[in-house]
């Protein structure tokens, strides 16, 4: 059992190329399921943002699996490997774990500590639990990844002065304006970007806002939230005649705004310089619009320099948030090894259960004279006796299984219980089942915990 995260971000692919992996929400569940079907993958979650497209896959065999999800991204997006391979980044075992670790805190962000990528963490954890691709890997894993973010942020500062791709484009406004004093900023599309952006402009003085998109009434429904004004999709070149900014973020597939459709405006603007701001991934607006006279066109990665400027005030909180991922990858790790000793320690609580029943019966048999209430105060006190004498073996067996010699260790205690035939037993009952885990698993059913016991030391000994 192996975690693996294969996967391109915004340090190792541009815009072009990122633009073309980006999965839209209406076709990540059939990716998924797909890519749950490949072989040797036994769960997995996608996160797909316009910074990054991450596969994350529990495998049974690491080195094939990359191969295999490789030949998915090459079916799905249809761009041969060769085109992707070098942009691409494989992480494996517990470097995959501090990979999502990072991101869910929003330490791997374009713009360091950003809260945005957690909700994103977490709604592709949830589809993938909605549509079965996940385990008990991932469901603790993700959980656990998720949890530690909403703590990061509430107990460092690293969410205050918030920043986000689209505070950085509003960034970029003021510096190219200085003030927004008497200016219109048109926002195209009405998304949870959008909302965002329109939100920080807003915030700085803004007050000439017109939102514009396909659907006219989440167009209303944004533009309200900030006394802005609404457009109709098809009067967009109209509103572009009025605009001195324009910030797109849209779902689009293809080029909201063409150079040609510009072009055609830019005689009614009478020589007023625009300034377009691209933060959609597809971009929305042609690149060669950048070549007409007076029109200045920036797309996300142009907005890296401002990010730039925030890491030096975030680097101190982000240090903090790094020793408690830390923690939790060693709580993680011990969960993790800890499975290989549960078929043990229920081998030992089933031994001791029967040898207390056989007891008790043979009290009742011998004395039966005792009443109903005399007989339950006795199996209380002696199921207490046989309880605090299995705490503290049971406690050192777990601190043992987390250690270098977990396995002898565990050999040794079930010597010493003399639990050897009851394993047996327990691994001939459970084996049926073990086996339609392995299948189960392929058609998006939970692993089974025994199997998972089973090769608790194998993904962190990373064999």
């Amino acid at each position: 059992m192996h975690i693996l995260v294969v996967g391109l971000n915004y340090r190792t692919a541009p815009v072009e190329i990122r633009e073309q992996f980006t999965l839209a929400a209406d076709y990540l569940p059939a990716a998924l399921k797909e890519l749950k079907d490949t072989k040797s993958i036994l769960e997995c979650v996608v996160v797909s943002t316009c910074n990054r497209t991450e596969i994350y896959a529990v495998v049974d065999r690491v080195h094939l699996c990359g191969h295999y999800i490789r030949g998915f991204i090459e079916k799905w997006f249809h761009v041969s490997r060769e085109e992707f391979n070098k942009h691409l980044y494989i992480l494996e075992h517990q470097k995959a774990i501090d990979h999502l670790f990072h991101v869910t805190c929003g330490l791997d962000s374009m713009v360091i500590g950003e809260t945005q990528i957690l909700g994103q963490v977490k709604d592709a954890f949830l589809l993938a639990q909605e549509v079965k691709t996940t385990g008990m890997i991932f469901n603790m894993l993700f959980k656990q990844a998720i949890t530690l973010a909403k703590r990061a942020h509430a107990e460092t500062a690293i969410g205050e002065n918030a920043v986000s791709v689209s505070y950085a484009a509003v960034e970029l406004g003021k510096r190219i304006f200085g003030s927004f004093a008497n200016k219109t900023v048109l926002i195209i599309g009405a998304g949870k970007m959008s909302e965002l952006t329109a939100k920080h402009l807003h915030a700085n003085g803004v007050e000439q806002i017109l939102v514009t998109n396909r659907t006219v009434e989440r167009a209303v429904e944004l533009a309200d939230k900030f006394n802005g004004k609404a457009g109709f999709f098809e009067e967009l070149l109209e509103d572009l005649v009025s605009a001195d900014i324009v910030i797109s973020s849209t779902g689009s597939s293809e080029m909201v705004l063409t150079k040609e459709q510009v072009q055609s405006v830019l005689h009614k603007r009478k020589s007023r310089p625009l300034f377009m701001i691209d933060i959609a991934v597809p971009r929305d607006l042609d690149p060669s619009i950048s070549e007409l006279s007076n029109v200045f066109l920036y797309n996300i990665d142009d907005l890296e320099a401002i990010v730039d400027s925030n890491l030096a005030e975030r680097s101190q909180e982000a240090a903090k948030i790094e020793v408690m991922i830390t923690d939790e990858i060693k709580a993680y790790e011990l969960w993790y090894k800890t499975l290989a000793v549960s078929p043990v320690i229920q081998a030992l609580q089933t031994k001791t259960n029967l040898i207390h029943q056989e007891t008790m019966d043979s009290l009742v048999k011998k004395l039966p004279d005792l009443d109903e209430r005399e007989v339950k105060i006795i199996h209380k006190l002696t199921k207490s006796i046989v309880n605090q004498i299995l705490r503290d073996p049971i406690l050192r067996i777990k601190e043992m299984s987390a250690e270098r010699h977990a396995d002898e260790a565990l050999d040794l205690f079930a010597k010493i219980f003399a639990l050897e035939e009851l394993l047996v037993e327990q691994d001939l009952t459970e084996a049926a089942a073990d086996n339609e885990a392995v299948n189960n698993q392929k058609a998006g059913k939970e692993e089974h915990p025994l199997r998972l016991a089973l090769q608790g030391q194998q993904l962190l000994a990373g064999s």
